[in-house]
């Protein structure tokens, strides 16, 4: 059981924890479900959210965002045109997309996270192509429950045991083949991610509660190349954390406040969420463009402290 106990596996390879209190939470004490969502949305959701901008903006990135200006200056320039225009223009078709791509950004996390910690080639090969399979399949489940709901509580039962039974034989497989390891609970955490799609009724629950590990993953692994690129840097580390921390404090306060008010019955301040929105657009695309280890500079000013 002591691998469950190590800091890493709690926060990165198997956060199971955060998706558990919230289902307790949500189903024990409703009262409190709006409390839940916004303590959510401020704690985590933007907090990881915010934590795009010091680390993108970090001098240390200063050179290569010059060099490379189209990805990292005139396409972020771009999409937030597309957003304001998507939101205000085409909202459902927008939110499709901006839904799409959000399921797709947390599968890639989970399959760099598994590539990460994975070192054998064909246990990679397996457990990439599960989390890209049920990621696929969740996404077309939560398609056919929330966005064009066509799916009857029938179907939904026997869709859930076919799942469960998937999920079941995958995992006792693949423990079968490479063995129970620290690896096998991060496809297990990128497989579940998006499980509560085909029980939880609210779609924004649905979302929300298994994505929170996630958010501890983003949180955990930036904090952590932060903290030894600090080091490195000789800056001093407290100065260095202050700024880091302050920033997404901030961040996440006033996003927090301005997705709470989308559902607020003032038409003004409804449309307001549009801002948070087009945050996590960006949060997307420039993850994408960060954690691209193809690139050299992410390499040396990324990948080295998450690996030593």
């Amino acid at each position: 059981m002591s691998i469950f106990l190590k800091r890493e596996v709690l926060l990165v390879k198997f956060p199971i924890i955060f998706p558990l209190v919230y289902l307790f939470i949500l189903y024990f004490f409703p009262i409190y479900e709006t409390h839940l969502i916004f303590l959510t949305i401020l704690i985590l959701a933007e907090t990881h959210f915010g934590a795009t901008w010091p680390f993108f903006l970090d001098k240390v990135n200063y050179p290569h965002i010059r060099e490379k200006k189209i990805e990292l200056i005139i396409v972020p320039l771009i999409l937030t045109i597309f957003c304001i225009v998507g939101f205000f223009y085409f909202r459902n078709f927008f939110l499709l997309i901006f839904f799409a791509a959000n399921m797709y950004h947390v599968t890639r996390q989970s399959y760099g996270i598994m590539n990460l910690y994975t070192k054998n080639p064909e246990e990679k090969f397996h457990y990439s192509n599960i989390i890209y399979i049920f990621n696929f399949l969740f996404f077309l489940i939560a398609f056919f429950r929330f966005y064009i709901p066509l799916v009857s509580n029938e179907f939904l039962l026997i869709m859930n045991i076919i799942v469960i039974v998937a999920m079941l034989l995958t995992f006792l497989f693949e423990v079968k083949k490479f063995g129970f390891s620290e690896n096998f609970l991060t496809l297990v955490t990128g497989v579940l991610i998006f499980y509560p799609v085909c029980f939880v009724e609210n779609p924004v629950h649905a979302i929300i509660m298994g994505v929170t590990m996630h958010y501890s993953q983003y949180l955990y692994l930036t904090t952590k190349v932060l903290k030894k690129r600090s080091v490195d840097n000789n800056s001093t580390k407290k100065t260095k954390f202050l700024g880091f921390i302050s920033v997404i404090v901030v961040y996440s306060l006033v996003m927090s406040i301005l997705s709470i008010f989308g559902k607020n019955e003032s038409e003004f301040l409804s449309t307001l969420i549009f801002i948070p929105i087009t945050g996590q657009m960006l949060h997307f695309y420039l993850d994408s463009q960060l954690w691209k280890f193809s690139e050299q500079h992410n390499r040396e000013n990324i990948l080295k402290y998450l690996k030593n």
